[in-house]
């Protein structure tokens, strides 16, 4: 079963020549409990069809459809409402609130969502990620792979179907990065949730099921 449709999607910017196409005519579909890499050169499109896939922004044309749910059906409130239940998140710049500590930043989407056992569940989750004794420390006390470790956590709080990474390893050292990546298919795979990821990492892709690969904006052949 399709988890992910994307059909004939398109997204362009105005630039001093006229129209630039960042997405031309891309479609494509991700099974559900899926990993899959997005990937080719700067440029290619990739972190703008992986905001198109969220919800983040809105196409010139074309659909996503997400468990059934055509997402530019919605407003943007309900897009929003839509990512909370649905959908982790874990970002190159890690992305954790600075005047929250590490527990607390897991606990935010469970809190968000109302879960009584907010707290409980995200010191599990950070017993899991390796960080239990550095639950009460603050972002900026934390290293660059702690902060990632933290980021999963979050990511997988509220056990959401659906998982985007964009270069989760992008700004870590290649050691730290493979122990990330460890955890991030580790996780993934206890989870069973669909994982789609940016990379400029040929390894990191190739440990992926599917691989989506852009070409100035296109779509090429697997």
């Amino acid at each position: 079963m399709s988890m992910i449709i994307v059909e004939h999607l398109c997204r362009r910017v105005r630039d001093a020549d006229g129209w630039l196409a960042i997405l031309d005519d891309v479609s494509f579909s991700i099974d559900s409990g899926t990993t899959a890499a997005i990937v080719g050169a700067s440029g290619s499109g990739k972190s703008t069809l992986l905001g198109l896939l969220a919800g983040l922004d809105l196409p010139d044309a074309g659909r996503v459809v997400i468990g059934g749910q055509s997402l530019f059906d919605l407003d943007e409130d309900a897009r929003a409402a839509w990512r909370a239940r649905h959908v982790g998140f874990v970002f190159q710049t890690f992305q954790l609130l600075a005047q929250m500590t590490a527990l607390e930043n897991v606990m935010l989407p469970l809190e968000l969502a109302g879960d009584p056992r907010a707290e409980s569940r995200a010191r599990d989750l950070l017993a899991r990620v390796g960080l239990t004794e550095r639950a009460r420390h603050y972002p900026r006390t934390l290293s660059g792979g702690e902060q990632q470790r933290v980021a999963l956590a979050r990511a997988f709080a509220a056990s959401p179907p659906l998982l985007f990474a964009d270069e989760p390893t992008g700004s870590l050292d290649a050691a730290t990065g493979e122990r990330v990546i460890e955890l991030l298919f580790e996780l993934n795979r206890e989870a069973g949730a669909t994982l789609v990821l940016v990379t400029h990492d040929e390894s990191l892709a190739a440990r992926c099921q599917q691989r989506i690969t852009l070409k100035a904006g296109r779509l090429q052949p697997a």
